[in-house]
């Protein structure tokens, strides 16, 4: 247990670490409108002319404050060890010029690359970052609003206030990181958990045929349901099964070799975790 909290509290300053390198080395110096505290910094400088690492020092202690108070305890122990240790990197990273002379929207892409790396880290040890996750945290207490729909907002927020103190470009490039640091979260926290696969739902009238053919030619096992047809009310046969990416264009040759009219669905499926997945078959 001890080793655990130890590796936890490890990986959750590595991950604030890289967030603070992404923030100065690329957010302030090139002015980005991203999301989070370095975004707004850098939207109010041209306003309040305060420096951007010590206001956004500022305002994600603020923030971790009022998140205190609004969301309870396992808020503030799921945020403290970040929120304590982005200002001290920060800091200590301002005083070393960090800038590399690269076009805007390429440090805006590696700024959102990056910090959504280090962002993941700490996430997927279940701790949060803090910072401007909090107002929709405390909106969504208060309202009920979804959390994702209240972030878009306070994110476009983030945006029309660029406009304002900058110009419309300046906020196109922005943009660039907020989905690149999207993509990047995601991307961490898929990692290690299962592996990428489709799930195929085939209705045919060759079912047993089809049925027969996909463990001894794929090496699958597969789930044969009873489902009705809504306008025919016709009981019919669906097979379900779930198939590595790589064995789907073989499976749809095999459904055609028995049924070229098979209605066939299939569905991305991220995160597959089991026998035949995690747990795979040496003959696969």
């Amino acid at each position: 247990m001890i080793r655990k909290k130890l590796i936890s509290l490890v990986l959750v300053l590595l991950g604030t670490f890289i967030l603070a390198v992404s923030v100065e080395m690329f957010i302030l110096p090139y002015n980005i409108l991203s999301g989070g505290v370095a975004g707004i910094a850098v939207a109010l400088e041209p306003f309040f002319h305060i420096d951007k690492t010590l206001f956004a020092n500022c305002t994600i202690v603020a923030l971790f404050v009022v998140g205190a108070l609004f969301l309870g305890r396992e808020f503030a122990l799921n945020t403290v060890v970040s929120t304590l240790a982005y200002p001290v990197f920060t800091t200590l990273l301002s005083r070393y010029p960090l800038e590399t002379g690269i076009d805007p929207v390429l440090a805006s892409f590696y700024a959102g690359l990056l910090g959504g790396f280090g962002i993941g880290i700490v996430m997927r040890t279940g701790a949060s970052t803090g910072g401007m996750d909090v107002p929709p945290l405390i909106l969504h207490k208060l309202t009920g609003i979804k959390v994702s729909t209240l972030v878009m907002i306070v994110d476009g927020l983030t945006v029309l206030l660029g406009i304002l103190a900058y110009d419309l470009s300046a906020a196109l490039v922005g943009l660039v990181s907020v989905f690149a640091s999207g993509y990047a979260i995601n991307k961490v926290l898929e990692a290690g958990r299962g592996v990428a696969a489709k799930k195929v739902q085939i209705i045919s009238e060759s079912w047993q045929e089809i049925a027969a053919a996909i463990p001894v030619r794929l090496n699958r096992g597969l789930t044969i349901i009873d489902v009705q047809g809504g306008y025919s009310k016709k009981i019919k046969k669906m097979i379900m099964v779930v198939v590595y990416e790589r064995q789907y264009n073989d499976l749809l040759d095999l459904i055609r070799t028995y049924d070229e009219k098979a209605f066939v669905i299939t569905t991305d499926s991220s995160d597959m975790v089991g026998e035949g997945f995690t747990y795979t078959s040496p003959n696969i």
